[in-house]
């Protein structure tokens, strides 16, 4: 049973849109305003190369605004950044606060866009705008409700587009299975990146961005070697050792690698920005997103794998590999990718 438990992991994983060349390319766009003059402002677009839809995904601003200035699309990672400068002075002294700030194309991409605004007394607000809710009305001050849904949602996000801390839960349920061993091993990867993630966040360390996406690959990369592992000593012999300390009590290993991911969870918060005042809020919820995620993604696989084990007989011994060399691969592009990207 607990080899059918592994093989359906692997379907898991055959659904997740997986990019070998970048873990995060279906992240949101990112619409960020700043007021640099009074009713003056700077905007900065930021959305993915690629969509799914031919229809543009594009900001609309208050018609009272007139565009200045606009330049030429920018190829920054995996997205398009653009900056236009705003001029607003028709809407009088409050210039956006009260206004609408929408953007075209969710709907038909399937997408979502984060708003943040920040004005020149240190006031901040920051949305969510999405097929069923395109258009951001700019209010007078944010409500801690807003800044709980946001975040979550911010934390949700994440997790499901980061494909290498998804492979990296993945790894973890084919080597543990479930059970009791499961519940601790996913426990001490949350206490693990949640300590980094609020360190970060609150300014108490630093970290070298590159190179702990680099070991963020390797983590994958040494469960993979970990499974591959188990699965020679099977094939040699019935009564094999059931693996080394990573098998045996992978928590360790779980929780250690759960501080390397916390980082690269703090560096996507870095970039949706905190809101003033509800700093420990926003931080709190967004963690809480990740885990809903992440929990998601675990009740998903022992879904399918309960629907499976009834309906569906199939040969584990023949098919155990390929999730295993699948999610090696996959590590090991990830860590010569980002192996060379640290060493440039």
């Amino acid at each position: 049973m607990m080899r059918l438990l592994h093989l359906i992991m692997a379907l898991t994983m055959l659904l997740l849109p997986i990019d070998a060349a970048h873990a995060h390319r279906f992240a949101p766009s990112l619409l960020q305003v700043e007021e640099t003059t009074s009713q003056s402002y700077k905007i900065i677009w930021k959305t993915p190369i690629q969509t799914t839809s031919n229809v543009p995904l594009e900001p609309v601003f208050p018609e009272a605004c007139k565009i200045t200035g606009k330049s030429p699309a920018v190829q920054v990672g995996t997205g398009l950044v653009i900056v236009w400068t705003l001029n607003c002075a028709a809407l009088g002294a409050e210039g956006l606060v009260g206004q609408t700030l929408s953007v075209t194309g969710l709907g038909e991409n399937q997408a979502s866009a984060i708003v943040m605004l920040s004005l020149r007394d240190g006031r901040t607000y920051q949305g969510v705008v999405n097929a069923e809710n395109p258009r951001f009305l700019v209010p007078a001050s944010r409500s801690q409700s807003a800044v709980m849904s946001d975040y979550s949602v911010f934390g949700i996000e994440h997790i499901w587009s980061g494909l290498d801390h998804l492979m990296f839960v993945f790894g973890l349920l084919l080597l543990v299975g479930g059970g009791a061993r499961l519940l601790w091993t996913i426990t001490a990867f949350t206490i693990g990146h949640s300590i980094t993630l609020a360190a970060v966040t609150l300014g108490a360390i630093d970290y070298p961005v590159a190179l702990i996406e680099f070991i963020i690959a390797l983590s994958i990369f040494v469960v993979a070697l970990e499974l591959s592992q188990g699965l020679r000593n099977a094939a040699d012999s019935k009564d094999a050792p059931q693996g080394g300390l990573i098998r045996r009590y992978p928590w360790w290993l779980a929780g250690g690698f759960g501080l390397l991911h916390g980082m690269g969870f703090a560096g996507a918060l870095a970039e949706i920005g905190l809101p003033q005042g509800n700093v420990p809020l926003a931080l709190l919820f967004f963690n809480l997103g990740i885990e809903i995620g992440q929990i998601a993604f675990v009740l998903l696989g022992l879904a399918i794998w309960w629907v499976v084990r009834r309906k569906v007989a199939v040969n584990t011994e023949r098919w155990m590999p390929w999730p295993i060399y699948a999610l090696g691969a996959l590590s090991a592009m990830w860590c010569i990718e980002r192996g060379l990207a640290l060493a440039s």
